[in-house]
């Protein structure tokens, strides 16, 4: 095993165990739905890029296994396309049932939505 590869797989997991730190953070501080949404879906879905970058070359070239190659394939290509679909559908039922940002919106394409 080559250290150099060590190293880049280390920095890739950190990279997005620290992505997913500031998602779990921003969701704790900021002010309302929507942001709190923005927080944890877009910056954890960042942060799984690294772990699933790690985790890829980790299994390739570390534990020469395909099929977990594959799994972590599979894995990674569910979270990016369910995570960004559930948050939009979460924010559209949040719309729906009375949840407003704090600040007035330049641009409301829900209320289009919704006959409002």
């Amino acid at each position: 095993m080559s250290l150099t590869l060590r190293i880049i797989i280390d920095v890739f997991l950190a990279v997005g165990a620290f992505f997913a730190l500031a998602g779990t953070i921003g969701n704790l501080r900021m002010p309302d739905t929507f942001c709190r949404m923005q927080a944890s879906t877009c910056i954890a879905t960042m942060g799984l890029l690294g772990v699933v970058i790690g985790g890829l070359l980790y299994s390739i070239f570390i534990m020469h296994s395909p099929s977990t190659t594959v799994k972590i394939i599979v894995i990674g290509l569910l979270v990016f396309t369910t995570n960004p679909v559930g948050a939009h559908a979460i924010a559209k039922g949040a719309y729906r049932h009375g949840i407003r940002p704090d600040k007035e919106m330049e641009i409301d394409d829900f209320r289009r939505d919704f006959d409002e």
